[in-house]
């Protein structure tokens, strides 16, 4: 019984950020907030979710000795990517308004909390965001992103040992998925799962002729060869900046943005990859509203879900924002995608959007302790006779972390 449990306000307000389940805690890294600096260089945020007391807590900031210490931290970024490997986060890619695109990895221990810049050799990949990384085994894999060299989408594969910490550029075999960049990459067994992104008609070039591809793409990591695969119905909408993750052997995406239709989305669909086949899910209880770039992590049979941004409402009844970003801060903060779009992305919307500071948890398998509290929430049911740890519980499913309280942009 699929059952969204949890909803809170008042996380960190963050955009384009990279989180990595560690346990039972989160760890979300960068990202971007509409009226914050991103043209000074400072150390990248790192904020830590305990899913056990549905609490946010901010990690002080290394304290750099020399100059050489400083470059062992990440700048403020975002477009960049995290994955867990043993106690290790590793951060890659990803831009900041001052220094463009990074190509250098990041690692931070979960133990410590300290981060390093462990040495590698081999192909290094070019500096990008908006690429996908995925694990399988001891290795990361980097697929696509928009690469600033080469001012281009990619399409290629690179592959990090961290037993040896050697780069390999993968020559993949079969026909590879396009050109693209914010999709989603999971690895499910030996294959890695690439869906949506945004890409270009006429090839690896930004020409202003969008795609939004809804077609899966498979790699297989033992053979380093891209698959063919049998086209399904139905299909989800064709989309950027979603979310996806796996759950029982099986693909689920969530949210994302389309810029011909114009609509962020807030569905959620799985995909099931021995059948080869979508399914739309509907979860009981209220989600989140449609989004494009917030964080899912995958805790036990949960997923916390939270940040993002979506256009402003502007129907009647609707909630007033909190953020609206603007010609100048959307530019800056990469809210164009390090590109400015033509007339038929929906530049309305570009220009008019607002920043999400709330978390939800999608609960797979909610056990009755948990259906009877969010009946007890959902009815106003008496709490006076409960045990203190069950009125404490109930407490935090419904009260804010005070974090980041709701902030009104000077610019309306």
């Amino acid at each position: 019984m699929l059952r969204w449990s949890v909803h809170l306000e008042g996380g960190p307000r963050r955009v384009n950020h990279a989180a990595v389940a560690v346990g039972h805690k989160v760890y979300t890294f960068g990202g971007y907030c509409s009226g914050e600096d991103y043209e000074t260089l400072r150390q990248i945020d790192v904020h830590v979710f305990n899913t056990v007391s549905l609490r946010w807590m901010k990690l002080p900031p290394v304290r750099p000795v020399g100059h050489e210490r400083a470059r062992e931290v990440p700048y403020m970024r975002y477009g960049h990517t995290a994955v867990l490997l043993d106690d290790t986060i590793y951060l890659w890619g990803g831009r900041n308004d001052t220094e463009g695109a990074c190509n250098v990895l990041y690692a931070f221990d979960v133990n410590s909390h300290k981060w390093f810049t462990p040495k590698v050799s081999g192909t290094v990949p070019g500096a990008r965001d908006g690429h996908s990384a995925c694990v399988m085994l001891k290795a990361m894999y980097i697929f696509g992103g928009y690469e600033q060299l080469a001012d281009c989408f990619s399409n290629d594969i690179h592959k990090l040992d961290t037993t040896t910490m050697i780069w390999s550029f993968i020559n993949a075999r079969g026909i590879p998925a396009s050109w693209r960049d914010f999709h989603s990459a999971t690895i499910i067994g030996t294959k890695m799962f690439v869906f949506g992104g945004r890409g270009d008609r006429f090839g690896p070039f930004h020409s202003n002729n969008e795609i939004y591809c809804n077609m899966i793409e498979v790699f297989d990591t033992q053979t380093n060869c891209w698959l063919s695969t049998p086209s399904t119905q139905p299909l989800p909408e064709g989309r950027r900046s979603h979310s996806a993750f796996s759950y029982k052997g099986e693909l689920y995406i969530f949210g994302g943005y389309n810029a011909h239709l114009d609509q962020h989305f807030n569905d959620l669909w799985k995909f099931n990859p021995e059948a080869f086949s979508w399914k739309k899910v509907e979860p009981n209880g209220k989600g989140p509203c449609p989004r494009r770039r917030q964080c899912c992590c995958m805790v036990g049979d949960r997923i916390i879900l939270f940040g993002g941004t979506r256009r402003r409402p502007t129907t009647q009844g609707e909630p007033h924002p909190t953020i609206c970003l603007l010609v100048s801060e959307a530019a800056r903060h990469g809210n164009l995608d390090t590109m400015t779009p033509c007339p038929e992305q929906g530049m309305g919307d570009e220009f008019n959007l607002m920043d999400h500071s709330d978390l939800y948890i999608l609960d797979f398998s909610p056990n009755l302790k948990t259906l009877c509290k969010i009946a007890v929430i959902q009815y106003s049911l008496e709490q006076s006779g409960l045990p203190h740890d069950i009125r404490w519980e109930l407490s935090a499913m419904t009260t804010n972390s005070n974090i980041s309280r709701p902030i009104f942009s000077s610019h309306g």
